[in-house]
Order: structure tokens, then C-alpha cells, then sequence
């Protein structure tokens, strides 16, 4: 062999082994986003490209409970050959990852007593292990979990007999908050760190983060998102309201630097999401990304991607910790999407942006008594994964009557500005909308080719404001402040996934109604945490029935803030057919090339038949859930509302496989290995306007 080859062999093989993070083992998937670092790649190549097409089911495990309009958003994890996930209902199982057949199934009500109210959707769960036992912990609304690995049965000495109450301990006099620990938290040695959801409005919890002990259920630390007094950041808030401002939440997942014991933690929006009239300020650490050293929970370095949001641009998904080299140079990077379409790359240990960050001015606010940011963080690169902007050009017309009914739709409204604020006088178009751009699902790196893969949303959605100024009873303040975001102030809903109020009166009487508001059902959350007289009130609103009264003796004095100004209901620009009022792509999926923040492909994600049928191209549907990447050459991804499955060359991104699903693969699948096969599994649960589903289901190449 001549020295010059020698030479090239050695160059190859040194950089081939500084792509990978050698401390991270790519064939396991046993953490929320696969490995370790949360890259959603697998280093499994027994299904490549050349035999893809080849998949067939190897087996299907169904729940038996899933109700009208629920949801399976649940990744599983694998461990030891067993699979972990959840129900729609919230039960926890344990599955022979082999087969498919049931090891064990837990319900965590048999705990927590009662009937089986509402406890959200819970996305997956965490796997603990310290070489003499295996917990699992995992989220049932506003309680956090353990049970054994191998048995299912709680473990009766974390917490208070087996579960811990996410309502306390957050340095708070309330305690009745609504709180679902929707998310899988991180584990960290002994310590599992967590977020949650919130409620919307201004009666939400602060969103602090917090470290329990996995063997106690004890908080060991907690990081106040919305500062306290003295502590950084406390001077980007108004301190007059500052104590009953709640959000700034982690709901979306992070992700630990398990070597430099770092974690990354993603926030959304501070309450209420849409006037910020009593959060007069930058408003840290909403809309953040935060470096926190797991052990102690003190700040390393924060990253803001939204000032004072009025938007509600929550960061989405927990970020990917990626290896990447730029000019040169190998970077251990931390990247995280975002619903604006945008994604921002971070040093880990520094927080210094791979490329430049620019601060630029956007347009201001008139609503009165409003405080918004004179500018925004912009990044250079990478490039936006979906488009960043709704004008004329983009509304729909595809056909005469769709476009016509669009733009009289839009005849009194503003758009043509990313960053137009919520305006009293007109609605606004926000685009991208409020479920993404980039959502939940998350977003794949590949550490062999560099290419970063996320799928988005691309479709318009409305903003109208209210005043909250001229109640016509107390019914309708409590109603606004409570259910008026997601059925509109009018009570008339978003069809198909948020149901008209108009006629309920129909439908349940005044018990039934208050026992579906106290515990919730399918996507509506229980609203235990509001008084028995509001809850009470709203029953009589709604039914028509007359709630004059005394709003203040009503709400009690230490009931939270009111929203000077309201937004009607959460509404996506629709045609009457219910079509996307902006021409399509509706659903992207795009490979991104880290080492130089340029697209390498882009291509629509989904299919609507009906269209297919009349002669138009692939439009892309809505889509929630993630991609997976692997070694042998395939990303793999659900996630859309066509029920199926599909597999794309990586390098490509043409199509190479298809398979229809029981229902909408709304969750991110997972790849694994037993005893040498590999298995593709992806949870079928549908929701989202499309039928729900209770199904598993396992694919793998045939035996011969």
C-alpha cells in the first residue's frame, strides 16, 4: 500500500470517527428523541434503501381505549427488548419489542383513585436504572409517576405512595393550578427534570422547572422561569403583576448533555399569551432556550427567540444535540426549531451562535396599553424550513370559488408581516400559524451526512381581538377567562376539533355539564382548579340560564388578572370545504445541510385523495409528529392526516416506501433491534379532525 493511500485512509477514518459523538450509543432508543442526545437517528441499517419497499406489519398491539377525539402523541421507548408506551387513556405498558404481546399494564388511576377523568395526552415516558432496580416515571395530568420496569407495580416509596403532585412545590401560595406533565422529563443520574403544560390564560401556574429525586419523588432543585425578585431577568418584567403572570413553560421536552452535564431546556409563551399589557418587558425566560446545569439547576447561558411574545410562539419541540463541522471545525452544537419556521444552532458550552443572530426592528403594537419589543432575533442561517411570510399571492386558487371565498374572508384583515402584532381594529394573519411551522414531533440529525430533517405546517391561521371591557354578565367573564380561547368568545368552536357550545343545552344538563367541566373529556382539559361557584356560573352561561351577580364577589379578590383585551378562538383561515386558505404545500418535510445552513431538498408531506382525484399535485396535509433518520440510507415518518406511513431516501428525498395505518400516525416512530431484526414502530391514534385509533404498529422486513 503506497504512503499517499495510507494517508487518505487515515484522513478518512479520522473524520469519519469525529462525526459521531462516541458517547452516544445511535442503536439504542430508550430517551424521549431516540438516543441519548435526542438526534431521532438510529445507526441500525438491516432495512435500507434497496429493501424498504419490502416492510410488512410484524405485529399490531391495540389499547382497547381510545374515545372520541382522543389522541396516542406517545413515542415509545425500547430497553432490555421491552417496549414502553402509553395509551390514550394513560395507561403504561410494557410490550415484548419482539413480538408485541403484552409483559404487563398499568393503570395509574388505580393510585391516584377515582374515575378515569382527563389527564391530557401524554407524549411518553422515561426509563431509570442504577444497576439494581428499573423505574419508569411518567406523566397522568398533574401528577408524576414510578412503577417498576419489569412489573408495572407503583413504587410505593416515591413521592407520597407512589406519585408526587406537580401543583405543589412551586415556590407559590396557589396550589390548584391546571398542570399536565405532558412531556416526558430527562434523566440525569438521579434526578428526572421536568416541565408541563399550563392553562393559556392569566389564571396559569408559573412554569418553573424542576429536578426530583428519582428514588425519593423530593425536589432536589428548581429554576423559576419567570425570575424572582433579585434574581437575572427579574428586570424584563413589570413588577407590579409580575407574581400573578404564569407560563414561560417547558411542555415540549429537553434534552441532557449527559457528558457536560447540561441541560437544554425550550420555554413557550408568558400568559396571557396574546395582550401583554401586564408584563411590560423582554419578559426572560419566556421563549427561551436555557443551558441549566443539571445537577444544580443554575443558569449556564439563555437564548430568547421571542420578546415579549403576543404570539404565541412557544419553542415546540425538545432541541437535537448535534456534531457538526463548519469551515473546518468540529462544533458540539445544540439545534432547536421553531413554529416560526425558523431553526437556531448554539455552541453548547458557550451559547454562542454558529451564525450570526440579528436583531431586527418589527412592527409595533397599537393595541392600548400594550408593550411590545421593538425588535426580534433573526438568524442568518439556517434556512428557513417553510415559508416565512402570507400575501396575496399565496391565497388560495386552485379553484375560482375557493380563492373568492378566502379573500372575502380577508377583506377586513391584515397580513403580509410575520411579526404583525394582534391589532383591535382588523384580524391579523399569523403566519406561520400557531401549531408550526415546527411542532411537537421534533426534528432528526443525521451525524454521518450532517443533513437536519423537519417536517412543518404551512397554513394560515387567524387573529381577532375582543375587548374585555362590556360583559353582559358575570357568566361571560368567567366563559372568556376560562373556555374563550379555544371556542371563541362567541362559543361557535373551530370545526372539526374544537365543538360549537351554541347548542350543548341539548346535549347535557346542568349536572352532566358541570361533572364534564370539573373532569374533562378526549382534548378538553378538567377545570378542577377553578371555584365550585365560577364552575357553577360558567354551567349556568351556558345553558342560558341568567348569572347576574357581583363579578368581583364572583371571582374572589385573589382570582387572577383579566385580559384588558381578548383573542376570539383559536381559528385556522378555511374555506367552507375546509381547506387550507393558502396555496399549497400545506405539510413540508425539508433536509437541511448543517455544515454550511442551506436546504439541501424540500418536498410536500401528505396527500389529500379528493384533490389527487380532481387533477391537482401532492398539496402536503397538516402533520404532527416527527421524523426518524437511519444508517441504512432511510427517513422514516407518519405524522400526517392521510393515515400513512412513508419512508424517503435521505440524500433525496424521494419517496421509496408507503403504508396505509389503522388511523394518523400523529407521534414520531421509533427504530430498534431484537436479536438482529429490526423493527419500525409507530403509534396510530389519530385525533386532530381525523378519526381516533388505539393501535401500535410494528414493521419489519419479511423472515425470508
Amino acid at each position: 500500500m503506497t504512503q499517499k493511500l495510507l494517508l487518505a485512509l487515515f484522513v478518512s477514518l479520522f473524520f469519519s470517527c469525529q462525526k459521531e459523538d462516541q458517547s452516544i450509543d445511535y442503536a439504542d432508543w430508550s430517551h424521549y428523541g431516540g438516543p441519548a442526545d435526542g438526534s431521532r437517528y438510529s445507526s441500525l441499517d438491516q432495512i435500507n434503501k434497496s429493501n424498504v419497499s419490502s416492510l410488512e406489519i410484524a405485529w399490531t398491539y391495540q389499547t382497547g381505549d381510545a374515545t372520541e377525539r382522543s389522541q396516542i402523541q406517545c413515542q415509545p421507548i425500547v430497553k432490555n427488548g421491552i417496549l414502553y408506551g402509553t395509551t390514550p387513556g394513560l395507561d403504561v405498558f410494557a410490550l415484548d419489542a419482539a413480538t408485541g404481546e403484552e409483559v404487563w399494564r398499568f393503570d395509574p388511576f388505580e393510585v391516584l383513585g377515582g374515575e378515569n377523568s382527563w389527564a391530557g395526552t401524554n407524549r411518553g415516558v422515561s426509563y431509570w436504572d442504577n444497576g439494581v432496580e428499573q423505574r419508569i416515571l411518567f406523566g397522568a395530568g398533574n401528577w408524576l409517576m414510578a412503577v417498576e420496569a419489569n412489573t408495572g407495580k407503583p413504587i410505593l416509596s416515591f413521592g407520597d405512595q407512589g406519585k408526587v403532585d406537580l401543583r405543589k412545590g412551586l415556590d407559590t401560595e396557589r396550589e390548584d393550578f391546571l398542570i399536565v406533565a405532558n412531556a416526558p422529563g430527562v434523566v440525569y443520574k438521579d434526578f428526572l427534570i421536568i416541565g408541563m403544560r399550563l392553562s393559556e390564560g392569566l389564571d396559569a401556574a408559573p412554569g418553573h422547572i424542576r429536578a426530583y429525586n428519582i428514588v425519593t419523588g423530593q425536589v432536589e432543585w428548581i429554576f423559576h422561569t419567570i425570575p424572582h425578585e433579585g434574581e437575572f431577568g427579574y428586570d424584563t418584567w413589570d413588577p407590579q403583576y409580575i407574581s400573578k403572570i404564569g407560563g414561560a413553560n417547558n411542555w415540549a421536552g429537553m434534552t441532557v448533555d449527559q457528558e457536560s452535564g447540561t441541560v437544554f431546556v425550550p420555554t413557550g409563551s408568558a400568559t396571557y399569551d396574546f395582550w401583554g399589557g401586564y408584563r411590560k418587558g423582554d419578559n426572560l425566560f419566556a421563549n427561551s432556550l436555557i443551558a441549566l446545569d443539571a445537577a444544580t439547576g443554575e443558569r449556564k447561558w439563555h437564548f430568547q427567540a421571542v420578546h415579549h411574545d403576543v404570539w404565541d410562539r412557544d419553542f415546540p419541540a425538545n432541541p437535537n444535540l448535534i456534531r457538526i463541522q463548519k469551515d473546518g471545525k468540529w462544533i458540539n452544537a445544540v439545534a432547536q426549531i421553531s413554529k416560526q419556521g425558523m431553526t437556531y444552532v448554539f455552541d453548547r458550552e458557550t451559547g454562542e451562535p454558529v451564525w450570526p443572530i440579528e436583531e431586527k426592528p418589527v412592527t409595533q403594537s397599537t393595541l392600548p396599553g400594550e408593550f411590545s419589543s421593538p425588535t426580534q432575533p433573526i438568524p442568518s442561517l439556517p434556512e428557513p424550513f417553510m415559508n416565512m411570510n402570507f400575501e396575496e399571492k399565496d391565497i388560495l386558487n386552485l379553484k375560482p370559488e375557493w380563492e373568492k371565498d378566502i379573500k372575502n374572508q380577508l377583506s377586513n384583515a391584515l397580513y403580509g408581516d410575520t411579526w404583525l402584532p394582534p391589532n383591535l381594529e382588523k384580524p391579523i394573519v399569523l403566519f406561520p400559524g400557531m401549531d408550526g411551522g415546527g411542532e411537537w414531533g421534533g426534528a432528526a440529525f443525521d451525524p454521518e451526512t450532517q443533513l437536519f430533517y423537519v417536517n412543518a405546517n404551512q397554513i394560515p391561521w387567524l387573529i381577532e381581538m375582543k375587548p374585555n371591557s362590556s360583559f353582559e354578565n358575570v357568566g361571560q367573564a368567567v366563559y372568556s377567562n376560562y373556555c374563550g380561547n379555544c371556542h371563541g368568545l362567541e362559543r361557535k368552536g373551530n370545526l372539526p376539533t374544537i365543538p360549537s357550545l351554541m347548542e350543548i343545552g341539548e346535549k347535557y344538563s346542568s349536572d352532566s355539564l358541570e361533572r364534564l367541566i370539573t373532569k374533562g373529556r378526549g382534548a378538553m382539559p378538567a377545570f378542577d382548579h377553578i371555584s365550585t361557584e365560577n364552575r357553577k356560573v360558567l354551567v349556568d352561561y351556558l345553558l342560558g340560564k341568567s348569572t347576574e351577580g357581583d363579578k368581583q364577589e364572583i371571582e374572589g379578590e385573589n382570582a387572577p388578572l383579566n385580559p384588558r383585551y381578548y383573542m376570539n378562538g383559536y381559528k385556522k383561515l378555511l374555506t367552507k370545504e375546509g381547506l387550507y386558505g393558502s396555496n399549497p404545500p400545506w405539510g413540508l418535510l425539508t433536509a437541511i445541510d448543517m455544515q454550511t445552513g442551506l436546504k439541501k431538498w424540500q418536498i410536500p408531506l401528505g396527500e389529500i385523495d379528493s384533490l389527487i382525484a380532481q387533477g391537482f399535485p401532492q398539496t402536503g396535509t397538516e402533520n404532527y409528529g416527527g421524523p426518524v433518520v437511519t444508517a441504512g440510507g432511510v427517513l422514516f415518518i407518519a405524522a400526517t392526516k392521510d393515515e400513512k406511513i412513508r419512508a424517503f431516501d435521505k440524500i433525496t428525498g424521494e419517496k421509496l416506501w408507503e403504508a396505509p395505518l389503522p388511523a394518523s400516525g400523529h407521534a414520531t416512530p421509533a427504530v430498534y433491534q431484537i436479536e438482529g431484526k429490526q423493527f419500525l414502530v409507530i403509534a396510530c391514534g389519530g385525533g386532530k379532525g381525523t378519526k381516533s385509533g388505539d393501535s401500535y404498529v410494528a414493521f419489519a422486513l419479511p423472515e425470508n
